[in-house]
This record gives structure tokens, C-alpha cells and sequence, in this order.
């Protein structure tokens, strides 16, 4: 029997030593890798010569995926959870299976929805530059106990950002149409909106969990800045940097119709020199790193891995 042929292309994965290495090793695979997250004429150059691959956010469009389905190409396993990158329906047309690590990663991004809120509002990235710069110029912050968050999206992050949240007495507004009211009522604080008017309306500090797709791409857009924001609140983007209309929130804090905005994910990744947010006060961007800790990369491989020898024994 011929050795499985298997691309790595995520970054986490390969730069985090731990247990999911072992695992892979343990692997009888013919193993290859890359850095990602790939375009697609760099995947689409290789992809026919794999029967797997774990892969971040590379572009598996329509014409990377027949091209490997035309080749080797059975699963891929996608390290993470979000398959925006992935045209699903071709995938399904072309028998490629392609899985993912749901409910894997929540504990990190939950902590980095308040690490950047904190960091914000204490001001801690402006104050260690300034002391960097042996300054003692100090700044008033905010506390953020007792103030109201929005969470749009209510999966497995969302419900940690709301578990976390109890902490600071914060009061929960939960928008997701797939959830019931019976397990929002398992958490302090919490109450389900039924529309997102209410969220916008009365949230100091609005957090985006929500998978991307047609209908919540651009959720937070000009529209919903200018007119359906009452509270200047903060914005943080964990998810996808496609639920924003940039451009929106540019103009929204140039006419400081939103405090600020606190993101994990942009429109180029990596980063661009022509990236306007970068140019902005009251703007914190970190490298796509919310769910990239030692544990979570740990685990996050070991699922992918698995899944990948779960779907050849399928076969």
C-alpha cells in the first residue's frame, strides 16, 4: 500500500514543538511542508501531489480543488474551525472531504477578546511605549466592570467570552438566531436579543463570533456605524475580518462614532504596507494570534492529525 502523501501548510502547527509532532511522526506518512496561509497559485501548483492536507486559511477555490481532485487529493483537515477559505460545495461535488476542530479553541480567543478590551482601556499598549521611552506621561483609562458586551455569535466562543464577562459583572446581550433562550439562561448576566438593533443600541463594547458568510459579511458596516450606535462602543474582531466593512470603521472612529477598534484579523493577511488601519489611534491589531497558545496549538494539531487518519479509515 502507497504511503500517504500529506501537505502541512499551517504556520501554528509547524513552529509550536509539542505532542502533536509526535503524533504526526508517528504517522507511516510522506510528509511535506509549507508555509502558509498559501494564495491560490501557489497551492494550486502542488495540490494534485497530496492526498491530505492540514491546512490553515490557504484559498481552496473551485480551481485549486479540481485540480487536486483531478490528482491525489481525498481530505483536507483544516487546522481551526472556520472554512470560509474552503468552497465547500465544490469540495462536496468533487468527494474531497474536509474537516475541521469545532469547540477546540475557545478558552484562547475568549482570553484574547479580553486581553485586547483590557489592554485598551487601560491603555497598556500606548504606556509601555511611553515608558519604553523612559516617558511618565500617564493616561486615564476605564474600568470595564459593570458595562454591557454584545457577543454576535453564540457558538463555543462566544459562550466563553460570556463566562468570562460574569467575572466583571458585565451584562451579556446575545445575538444568535440558532441558539435558544434555554441556553443563554445557563449564564449570569445573560440575555438574549432578538434583534441586532437592541445589541447596537445598548452595548458598550460589541465582540464578533460568528462564523463568515453571506449574511454576516460587512454585519458591522456604514450604515450600522452611523446610525444604529448609540453608546460609541468598542469593537473587537476575533473572527473574521470580513464580518467589518473597513472602510466603516475607519470613518467610525475618524468621526468618533465608535471608541475604538480591537481586531485579530484583517482583510490581507499577513499584513499589508498599504494597511490604513495601522495608520490609527485607538486601533489595536495583533497577527491573526488569538488562538495560537502553546496548549491550544497542542491540541488543535492533535485533532487535526486525527482527523485526517479517522477519515482514511473511513475509507
Amino acid at each position: 500500500m502507497n504511503k500517504l502523501n500529506v501537505l502541512v501548510t499551517s504556520t501554528s502547527f509547524q513552529d509550536t514543538p509539542g505532542k502533536h509532532h509526535d503524533l504526526l511522526a508517528e504517522q507511516n506518512w510522506d510528509l511535506s511542508f509549507l508555509r502558509g496561509p498559501l494564495k491560490e497559485e501557489e497551492i494550486i501548483a502542488v495540490i494534485d501531489q497530496f492526498d491530505a492536507v492540514i491546512c490553515g486559511d490557504d484559498d481552496y477555490t473551485q480551481k485549486v480543488l479540481e485540480k487536486g481532485a483531478k490528482g491525489r487529493l481525498k481530505t483536507l483537515s483544516k487546522y481551526g474551525v472556520g472554512l470560509d477559505k474552503i468552497d465547500l460545495g465544490v469540495a462536496k461535488k468533487l468527494g474531497i472531504r474536509v474537516t475541521n476542530c469545532p469547540g477546540i479553541n475557545q478558552n484562547s480567543v475568549a482570553e484574547h477578546v479580553f486581553a485586547l478590551l483590557l489592554s485598551f482601556e487601560k491603555n497598556i499598549h500606548t504606556q509601555y511605549i511611553s515608558v519604553q521611552q523612559y516617558s511618565w506621561k500617564r493616561q486615564i483609562g476605564h474600568e470595564v466592570l459593570g458595562k454591557t458586551i454584545g457577543v454576535i455569535g453564540f457558538g463555543a466562543i462566544g459562550k466563553e467570552v460570556a463566562r468570562i464577562a460574569q467575572a466583571f459583572k458585565q451584562k451579556v446581550l446575545i445575538y444568535d438566531p440558532f441558539v435558544g433562550e434555554n441556553i443563554v439562561k445557563t449564564y449570569a448576566n445573560a440575555e438574549k436579543v432578538e434583534d441586532l438593533t437592541t445589541l447596537f443600541n445598548e452595548s458598550n463594547y460589541i465582540t464578533l463570533h460568528t462564523p463568515l458568510t453571506p449574511e454576516t459579511k460587512h454585519i458591522i458596516n456604514q450604515e450600522v456605524i452611523n446610525n444604529r450606535l448609540t453608546k460609541n462602543p468598542v469593537i473587537i474582531n476575533t473572527a473574521r475580518a470580513g464580518l467589518v466593512e473597513t472602510e466603516a470603521i475607519i470613518n467610525g472612529i475618524e468621526n468618533n462614532k465608535i471608541a475604538g477598534y480591537l481586531c485579530d484579523v484583517l482583510d490581507q493577511e499577513p499584513i499589508s504596507k498599504n494597511e490604513k488601519l495601522v495608520e490609527l489611534n485607538n486601533v489595536i491589531i495583533t497577527p491573526h494570534v488569538g488562538s495560537r497558545t502553546y496548549e491550544n496549538v497542542v491540541n488543535q494539531g492533535t485533532m487535526a492529525i486525527k482527523n485526517v487518519i479517522n477519515q482514511q479509515n473511513d475509507r
